[in-house]
């Protein structure tokens, strides 16, 4: 597969922190398997913080940002059994790639990380 993008993203956790005590906040970035999943995780900021920078990462990665009537919603981080994460990739982006890149054989690599006052996503995208 060829390399045809990469995403990263950077942030404060503090900042995140502050931006999910607002429930509005949640449900406009977050789908809903991400708002279920983060009710097993202990750490809220750490959980939805990394999983912000991923989506912009995401989107990044892509070279639109968020563009083309892409959402933050329309990015869900999961992860497998062993804790990698991955992209659930449902068919507005494979229509989104589909336009941009002419392809329908394509894939994401995401890395995640964190610590005590950031955290970051890093995306390879390749067809």
């Amino acid at each position: 597969m060829k390399l045809v993008g990469i995403g990263v993203d950077i942030v404060k956790n503090t900042r995140i922190n502050r931006m999910i005590k607002n429930k509005q906040f949640i449900q406009r970035v977050f789908s809903k398997i991400e708002i279920t999943n983060s009710k097993k995780n202990a750490n809220k900021t750490s959980f939805f913080a990394k999983r912000f920078a991923a989506k912009e990462a995401f989107s990044k990665s892509l070279g639109t940002g968020f563009r083309n009537n892409l959402n933050f919603k329309d990015i869900i981080v999961k992860n497998n059994k062993s804790g990698m994460p991955f992209f659930l990739i449902n068919k507005k982006i494979k229509t989104l790639i589909y336009k941009k890149y002419m392809t329908r054989k394509f894939n994401f690599h995401l890395s995640i990380s964190d610590e005590k006052d950031y955290s970051i996503a890093f995306v390879i995208f390749q067809k």
